[in-house]
């Protein structure tokens, strides 16, 4: 391959530099939520087969399970955003060759830390689950489903990292076809495997597993064959490149890992409370993703978008970027409760939920939906730090929320009002961070002009 072929700025042109920033958003967003949201109904599709069973135990490991995957999903999150961070302000710069360096070190480190992670908590399942709560049956048939689902990590966030790479190149669809992909083969496998063979949880964490290795290997033809986005890895040029990419990448994981953490203090501060209640949690779990996906979607895409204008040195575009992200944000959330309100009970009743389960998940979704808001605002920020180089604040903010902005609420919550007052708990202590999040993110972008330049543009890079 010549270098004229790599460089070819046809191959990877910095498009959101120009243009309309609000389609720009949308576009992007609407793509990342087509396959957001794909991937969540397939969690959903799982939750609902598995209802079917008309056991509790069995919804409620998952939801137990779903606590320990979070925190390893969190960790390819985090390596997926340093990819982003690094890449679309090269290819905003028009540095195409280190844009290509920097996309084959995040997937090396992707591949890597998610094996040693993947490692660790396969050996604590057991005590792990103990400490969320979880015991007798409900405990085992938890530990079976994160046994056979955990080992396949690396693929996972594999494919995170290139669905990054491509939505910092600006290719939208291929970018929702890695994660669009996991939907269609886990909702596939679940019926066959499930509700056909009738192997219950076990087939559910197969599905997934063959969901993810199909994924990765569709994120990696898009990124290699299509974009011609990777270079070839080279050892030196990895270890050059490790403090670049662990400047952002180290912060990005310790910020999605607190998210996982706050959940799986509500869920042990739901436990107590029995398995009805966990069930109920595990719903609004499956639920909360499905219906604000879009959100989760423009947090992921709003990040290239940033990045390309600050390679490309327009702080005004930033400015309108942030700005518009935060109205669209607000728009998604008004959307989504009025859907969660109409279908309500009908949901109940497709997860034939009843008593408890079934009084929390309508609380959810008639009441406490509208304050999902505030934790958009939080990952709209987030994206915005991390991607203008001061991914510390998104640690501290987001750890902030999962400690002082949880626990204290969910104990006072849980101890007036039971499982409703930790659910609650939970959502008014984000008020306070995601307000905060958006008033250091217009901070930050105002003091951009002292900045000397963006992420990775260094020869370590």
């Amino acid at each position: 391959m010549t270098t004229d072929a790599i460089s070819e700025p046809v191959r990877a042109p910095a498009k959101f530099t120009t243009g309309s920033l609000l389609r720009h958003i949308l576009v992007m967003t609407g793509a990342g939520a087509v396959g957001l949201i794909a991937i969540f109904a397939g969690d959903f599709a799982n939750i609902l087969f598995l209802s079917w069973l008309r056991d509790e135990a069995v919804v409620a490991a998952v939801g137990y399970g779903s606590s320990v995957l979070f925190f390893t999903i969190s960790i390819g999150i985090g390596l997926s955003i340093a990819a982003a961070a690094l890449v679309s302000p090269a290819i905003g710069a028009g540095d195409l060759e280190r844009a290509r360096r920097l996309s084959a070190n995040a997937h090396v480190a992707s591949f890597v830390v998610s094996v040693i992670a993947a490692a660790i908590v396969w050996v604590f399942i057991g005590p792990v689950l103990t400490l969320l709560g979880a015991t007798g049956r409900t405990h085992e048939l938890a530990t079976t489903y994160l046994q056979l689902l955990v080992p396949s990590t690396p693929f996972l966030s594999t494919a995170m990292t290139s669905a990054a790479v491509l939505r910092s190149v600006g290719d939208a669809r291929r970018a929702m076809n890695v994660t669009l992909s996991i939907a269609i083969v886990n909702t596939l496998l679940d019926l066959v495997l499930i509700v056909w063979l009738g192997y219950g949880i076990e087939g559910a964490a197969v599905a997934s597993v063959l969901a993810r290795a199909v994924s990765m290997g569709i994120g990696l033809y898009g990124v290699v064959k299509v974009h011609d986005l990777m270079a070839r890895p080279e050892r030196v040029e990895f270890v050059a490149g490790i403090p670049v990419l662990a400047a952002i990448a180290i912060p990005a994981m310790l910020t999605n890992v607190a998210t996982p953490v706050s959940n799986g203090y509500v869920t042990a501060a739901i436990a107590a409370h029995g398995d009805s209640a966990v069930a109920g949690w595990t719903i609004i779990g499956r639920l909360v993703p499905l219906a604000f996906g879009a959100i989760y979607a423009l947090s992921g895409s709003i990040g290239p978008i940033l990045g390309q204008n600050y390679g490309a040195g327009d702080q005004v575009r930033l400015r309108q970027a942030f700005t518009l992200s935060l109205f669209v944000n607000a728009g998604f959330t008004l959307a989504a409760w009025i859907l969660l309100m109409v279908f309500a009970e009908p949901l109940t009743r497709l997860m034939h939920a009843e008593g408890e389960t079934a009084d929390l998940v309508i609380l959810y979704c008639r009441w406490m939906a509208p304050l999902f808001v505030f934790m958009g605002a939080l990952f709209v920020a987030n994206a915005a730090f991390n991607t203008l180089g001061r991914p510390q604040i998104s640690t501290v903010l987001n750890w902030s929320r999962a400690t002082l902005g949880t626990i204290p609420p969910v104990l006072i919550g849980g101890a007036y009002a039971g499982a409703a007052g930790v659910l609650w708990g939970f959502m008014l202590g984000g008020i306070v961070f995601g307000i905060l999040a958006v008033w250091l993110g217009y901070r930050l972008i105002a003091e951009l002009p002292a900045m000397t330049s963006a992420p990775g543009q260094n020869k370590a890079a």
